[in-house]
């Protein structure tokens, strides 16, 4: 067996049905007493529920978190935060709400609990995206993680299925790259694989019967798996690509991760043939092949396949190629600008994904 170096990152947490109704508890586990909650305006109704969990402990309550984290609102609700008086916070929602808990609590060293309603991944991890003109930029940091994380299965019930299917996406994409990181390992080699393999069954189910409890149950802790792994080593071109493309076009995170995921697995395929075999082994019907099995998937699970629907404009190719081949990061693959543009290209076309990039 090769070397290797293991971290595990110490977040608490509390996975089941009905979970939310522990939260007094772990607050008091924490010794903190005075939440700030924390939602995007679509899930106002989720502050409601907390609100009748915690009763009139509740300091303060800010509803207006937005994907990719822009720092100007990050500002709003620190402010709000700061006159609060509060001795913690809780995050309830998807990535963008995740991601306002982390940027308030990496500011102040306030207590983090997140309740997650997606299968983002965000809430087990170190890393904190933020977005300021345009450019989003991503940093690492041990204090980022939340402390505690309520898994509430019922939470997700209501989840549409267009968002189960792109948020299950984007989950199975951090346990892919984390199969070929440049620092994984056993452990992770087999957490990556055991949440691939649980998104990969019960998210088709969730496209024809969403309220399917075990498939939800399922799909979450597949999600947690994978969120773990990104969480615990490097990524590489994909999450770079993504994070190029939310940033700068304002693309919505979880369907670009969906779109871009086949492509960059393809591009990096001829140099992680092991990676690539492990990930077949968790994707069914896909005789081998890896690429295949996940273009597979997205048929199943109805998907947009290009960057053009949401948005993006032709003319932004070059530019987003230009972009993602200007800071150098580690990829198993070279990164070379002509292939990354095709890939781009592809992507936005809606093209189906193939091995010769």
């Amino acid at each position: 067996m090769d070397s290797f170096e293991y971290n595990s990152n110490p977040s608490r947490v509390v996975f089941g049905s009905g979970t939310i109704k522990k939260v007094p508890e772990e607050l008091s586990r924490a010794n903190v007493s005075k939440p700030f909650l924390l939602s995007t305006p679509q899930q106002v109704s989720h502050i409601d529920l907390l609100k009748g969990v915690l009763g009139d402990v509740v300091s303060g309550v800010f509803t207006e978190a937005t994907m990719h984290t822009p720092v100007e609102v990050t500002e709003r609700a620190l402010e709000q935060l700061k006159s609060s008086g509060a001795d913690s916070i809780i995050s309830i929602g998807g990535g963008s709400t995740v991601g306002l808990g982390k940027a308030l609590s990496i500011r102040t060293g306030l207590f983090h609990l997140t309740i997650p309603t997606t299968y983002a991944g965000s809430e087990v991890t170190p890393i904190l995206g933020e977005t300021d003109a345009g450019r989003k930029t991503t940093r690492s940091d041990p204090k980022i993680l939340p402390s505690a994380v309520v898994y509430d299965v019922d939470l997700t019930m209501t989840l549409p299925v267009g968002l189960t299917a792109t948020s299950g996406v984007n989950a199975i994409a951090h346990a892919v790259e984390a199969l070929y990181a440049r620092n994984t390992n056993p452990v992770i080699n087999l957490l990556a694989q055991e949440g691939v393999k649980a998104l990969a069954s019960s998210l088709p189910v969730l496209i024809s019967e969403p309220s399917s409890q075990e498939a939800r149950s399922s799909a979450l802790y597949g999600a947690w798996l994978c969120g773990v792994c990104l969480g615990s080593v490097g990524m590489s071109i994909h999450h770079k690509l993504c994070h190029t493309l939310g940033g700068s076009f304002n693309l919505p995170h979880s369907e670009t991760h969906t779109i871009v995921l086949p492509h960059a697995l393809s591009y990096n395929a001829p140099k992680v043939p092991e990676a690539i075999k492990a990930l077949a082994s968790t994707l069914p019907g896909n005789e081998g092949d890896a690429i295949r099995g996940l273009n597979i998937l997205l048929q199943k699970l109805k998907v947009e396949r290009g960057l053009k629907a949401l948005g993006m404009q032709e003319s932004d190719i070059d530019k987003a190629a230009d972009i993602a081949v200007s800071n150098p990061y580690w990829n198993p693959r070279p990164i070379e600008r002509d292939p990354i543009r095709e890939l781009i290209r592809r992507a936005w076309a809606g093209e189906e994904a193939r091995a010769d990039l």
